[in-house]
């Protein structure tokens, strides 16, 4: 039997577009989330920073028959609540985040999922992974954050700073999130970036995308990068890697200026069951500057899975 969703969202019947977004209780917050496909095999995304669920959505067409997957929001993001920051930002922690997932799954009544997960995703499906390891299956993780976590210093931080406070900022920063959407010359520093020819439908979604990031909460902004400095700084996730025993297949593309392919080969190494594998020509976003590339990945990975319950 199929697990149960709570709120599932009606679909029309031409398109893949939910006609409402619900939302879904996760302790002190509400969460956006959204479903894409029919099918017992749950594949459950976790995004990355700045981002929201509906980063995969260009993908979604071409995922294998039988996989559902749920899109959830983390709170600051997308249609979630967005709490004020704590003083030392730990309301908006990778263990906080990992905690409203579990949450959400909870309510939403998922008792054994797969994840997908983009960049900082990575690192709070690793807390979810160490929570509650019985829950999960595989993992299909784009450009990840390791549980290494990320260093930040004090000229980065104040960069976050200046994007949340300026569009422009913003949006010249977030293009080296997805490199291969722009012309070369106009990614170059105090230019402002510009869209290569023969994008298109990529070009208004990446607009939209962009949209929702300007609207994130300050404690995503300014909480991330420093939550993921103390992940590095405390070491606690790397040294339990080797707990990790979940199947991995980890992409990596080769243009991506955010993730270190070290910190990759180090969480390949420490964990039982990872594969890393290099994608020439993309940059960090693969599920935006190919989202038909993903797919293949995605399939392949997931498709002929059998539910367990």
């Amino acid at each position: 039997m199929r697990q149960p969703l709570r709120d599932r969202p009606r679909r029309q019947a031409s398109t893949n577009r939910c006609v409402h977004m619900p939302r879904v209780k996760a302790g002190e917050v509400q969460l956006g989330w959204r479903a894409w496909g029919e099918g017992d095999v749950i594949v459950v995304f976790i995004h990355g920073n700045l981002a929201c669920k509906d980063w995969i959505e260009l993908a979604t067409p071409l995922f294998p028959e039988g996989v559902r997957v749920i899109g959830i929001d983390w709170r600051g993001c997308g249609e979630s609540d967005r709490p004020p920051a704590a003083p030392d930002f730990s309301n908006y922690s990778m263990r906080q985040h990992a905690l409203d997932m579990l949450a959400a799954l909870d309510a939403l009544e998922l008792s054994y999922c797969h994840l997908a997960t983009h960049s900082t995703g990575g690192i709070i499906a690793a807390r979810m992974l160490l929570m509650q390891p019985q829950r999960f299956g595989r993992v299909f993780a784009l450009d990840p954050v390791t549980p290494l976590g990320m260093a930040f210093n004090a000229e980065q931080i104040e960069l976050f700073r200046s994007m949340m406070l300026s569009h422009d900022v913003a949006r010249a920063v977030m293009a080296t999130a997805a490199v291969t959407l722009f012309t070369p010359e106009s990614m170059a520093p105090g230019t402002m970036p510009r869209y290569r020819e023969g994008l298109g439908e990529l070009q208004p979604f990446y607009e939209r995308m962009l949209e929702q990031t300007f609207g994130v909460a300050e404690g995503i902004w300014l909480g991330t990068p420093f939550n993921l400095n103390l992940e590095k700084e405390s070491g606690e996730l790397e040294q339990q890697m080797r707990h990790i025993t979940h199947p991995h297949l980890v992409l990596w593309g080769d243009r991506d200026g955010w993730i270190p392919s070290t910190d990759l080969k180090a969480m390949a190494a420490a964990m039982p069951d990872c594969r890393v594998v290099t994608v020439p020509g993309i940059g960090h976003s693969m599920i935006l500057e190919m989202p038909a590339l993903y797919a293949g990945y995605f399939g392949a990975w997931f498709g002929g899975l059998r539910f367990r319950p």
